[in-house]
């Protein structure tokens, strides 16, 4: 029956969402396809697209959550969110289908993140060695002390 909805991307009428009890009937239908070590492996897609029935679902058009195996790139230039989803033919790695789909500006933003968390791990070595300090200076009284 009904059309299988590919994305991760949902909008929620949170009022109506909860005054249906649909929190409830996703918890149900958790709880007895988590049973089953084959099912719900991808668990954003599958657990609404299972409920449907009693959730009702519907597409988002594409621009809003852009991945490549499943839109054309004809619509990626209007894309409000990149999803790097797995292809399952190529299995490319994320990092490299991120560097190839997003270009230059996810190399840029890739570089920011490694040089913030060096500078945090620089930052973090050396409040170590002030602490360290501290303490051999304090086990170093207390034997004085002795």
């Amino acid at each position: 029956g009904r059309p299988y909805h590919i994305s991760a991307l949902f909008v929620v009428d949170l009022f109506k969402f909860r005054r249906k009890g649909y929190g409830d009937q996703y918890r149900i239908f958790y709880d007895s396809l988590s049973k089953d070590p084959n099912s719900l492996s991808n668990l954003d897609q599958d657990l609404p697209n299972y409920a449907q029935h009693v959730v009702p679902i519907h597409s988002l058009p594409e621009e809003w959550l852009w991945c490549e195996t499943w839109c054309g790139n004809s619509s990626k230039p209007n894309a409000k969110t990149i999803d790097l989803c797995n292809n399952p033919l190529t299995k490319e790695p994320k990092l490299n289908q991120a560097t190839r789909v997003i270009g230059s500006r996810w190399s840029e933003l890739d570089a920011r993140a490694k040089m913030l968390e060096e500078h945090e791990q620089t930052v973090d070595s050396k409040i170590d060695a002030k602490i360290d300090a501290k303490i051999d200076v304090k086990i170093g009284s207390k034997r004085d002390e002795l």
